[in-house]
């Protein structure tokens, strides 16, 4: 069945892309994973902003030129970056905090104080970035509180006429072994629970236009560092490309480079869109902290040609979102639109 978007969702998603109608964009809006390791270097209780914000500013700097859109945060990134940031490039921004509930079922998200969805549509953003912690076993309350959250924002999104680009991450709960807060891909994950909870999010009542998923296997897995053969773990991303029934992009989760690309090979075999990636692109450089000039260094030298490779990953492979089966009843990786003007003229003619 083909179904249209509101004039204001469309011209976003087109900003997001690239002509051709893949995402190739950079995550910027990490918080713990910036802020913990800078005050661990400084021996502080909390990171100086100061620290975060420069490097932040040098990613901006570095390699907005290889993104069709960067993704910012309102504390650090947005603040300061929006005035650097090319505004030939999409503009995404954070909705949720950080910091979440975490409770013996489960965790609870919300949204940053003071934030929200008509604010980032007042600063120009193109769509609102909300990532949601959840786990189909979790306790009903808790998996409640993470479903009305999330249609929370989708209503706002569709009341202000902007994307909602949705991410959906697993994590341990009590009984797990491998415990942790950190934002890194669970180890021992259930690929039945991340399938499921991109089944849960798919019901339109959520109003989610674009996923940003994670593997169903782990990196290692999928880099090909275990028992599962290729044909097995492809089946996986495919499952999870059917069920997301909307265009759908992969994050990184703190994936090497390596696994990352073996990643995105599985992924557009299964229809994503794209990528929105940050640490398997900058990790490494960062890495050299405090060292200014060895981090700008490891920037040009390592992450752009990283992104020069899966950017041309992306252009050989990648599903056009607009070709998605949602709007032109396809799914189909080999099926692309040439002219995608002509596409735009035939398919919202009536705007």
């Amino acid at each position: 069945m083909t179904n249209s978007l509101s004039p204001g969702k469309l011209w976003s998603l087109r900003r997001m892309a690239d002509g051709a109608g893949r995402f190739k964009m950079l995550a910027v809006d990490q918080r713990p994973p910036i802020k913990n390791p800078i005050a661990k270097i400084r021996g502080t209780a909390e990171a100086p902003y100061e620290d975060v914000t420069r490097f932040k500013l040098m990613l901006l700097e570095e390699l907005q030129s290889s993104a069709t859109a960067m993704l910012l945060d309102p504390h650090y990134a947005l603040p300061k970056g929006l005035r650097m940031a090319d505004p030939a490039r999409g503009l995404i921004v954070t909705l949720e905090d950080s910091l979440f509930e975490e409770t013996e079922n489960g965790r609870i998200s919300s949204e940053i104080d003071d934030w929200s969805v008509e604010k980032i549509k007042r600063v120009g953003g193109d769509a609102v970035k909300v990532l949601a912690w959840y786990r189909p076993d979790a306790s009903a309350a808790a998996c409640q509180a993470q479903k009305d959250f999330t249609k929370r924002i989708g209503d706002a999104c569709a009341r202000y006429d902007i994307p909602f680009l949705f991410e959906l991450l697993v994590y341990p709960l009590a009984h797990d072994a491998h415990q942790t807060k950190d934002y890194v891909e669970m180890q021992g994950k259930d690929s039945a629970h991340v399938l499921g909870s991109v089944a849960e999010f798919a019901h339109p009542d959520y109003g989610i236009d674009v996923f940003k998923l994670e593997s169903p296997v782990s990196a290692a897995v999928a880099a090909g560092n275990g028992s599962m053969g290729s044909d097995a773990i492809q089946a996986l991303f495919d499952e999870m490309g059917r069920l997301s029934a909307r265009p759908w992009v992969m994050l990184s989760a703190g994936a090497d480079k390596a696994a990352f690309s073996s990643i995105l090979e599985y992924a557009y075999k299964a229809g994503a869109s794209g990528y929105l990636a940050g640490r398997a692109i900058w990790l490494d450089a960062f890495g050299a902290f405090p060292d200014w000039d060895a981090i700008r260094a490891g920037l040009q030298a390592d992450a752009v040609p990283y992104m020069r490779s899966i950017n041309a990953l992306t252009d050989a492979n990648a599903l056009p979102w607009f070709n998605h089966q949602r709007y032109n009843g396809t799914s189909s990786p080999d099926v692309v639109v040439e002219d995608a003007d002509a596409h735009f003229r035939n398919t919202y003619a009536g705007f």
